[in-house]
C-alpha cells in the first residue's frame, strides 16, 4: 500500500533525505553540498511510502509570507508513472492550504515542466541553470 504524510520524526526525515539522496545524489549527480542545505532545518518535509519502504520525498517552506516553495520532490526510479508525484504535490499543496498560504512557487526540472502545467502550474522565468541542470521557475494561486 502506498501513502504520503507530512513528517512526524526522525526517522522519517531520514527516510526522505535518503530517497533525495538515491534520485538527486546518485541518480542525477547533484553534490551533497546542494542537495542537503540549511534550509532542510526549517522546512516541513514529506514522504512517500510503499509499506515500509521510502519511495518519494519533498519539501516545503515559506520564504516570503503567503508563498510556499515547494522544492526536492522526487521519486525513486522503479515507481515513476505511477501517478505518486501527483499525491505528493496534492499532500504539500493541502499542507500549504490548511496553513493559510495562498500560492506555491517551485523551481521544476525543465523535463518536468509538463507534469507541473498538468498540476497548474504556470511558468514564470526562462530556463535557468542549477546544480548543472536545466530549471524553469513556476506558479500556482491556491
Amino acid at each position: 500500500m502506498i501513502t504520503a504524510k507530512r513528517v512526524e520524526t526522525e526517522e522519517e526525515k531520514n527516510d526522505a533525505f535518503l530517497v533525495r539522496q538515491q534520485v538527486f545524489v546518485a541518480e542525477q549527480g547533484v553534490p551533497v553540498h546542494l542537495e542537503l542545505d540549511d534550509f532542510d532545518q526549517s522546512a516541513v518535509h514529506f514522504v512517500a511510502y510503499d509499506r515500509e519502504l521510502p519511495i518519494g520525498a519533498g519539501r516545503i517552506r515559506e520564504p516570503e509570507p503567503g508563498i510556499a516553495k515547494v522544492e526536492r520532490v522526487c521519486i525513486l526510479p522503479n515507481y515513476r508513472g505511477k501517478h505518486l508525484g501527483n499525491l505528493m504535490m496534492e499532500k504539500m499543496e493541502s499542507y500549504a492550504k490548511e496553513t493559510g498560504l495562498t500560492s506555491v512557487k517551485l523551481n521544476a526540472q525543465s523535463y518536468a515542466v509538463p507534469f507541473y502545467e498538468k498540476l497548474q502550474y504556470e511558468i514564470t522565468s526562462p530556463e535557468f541553470m542549477d546544480a548543472g541542470i536545466p530549471h524553469r521557475a513556476m506558479k500556482k494561486e491556491l
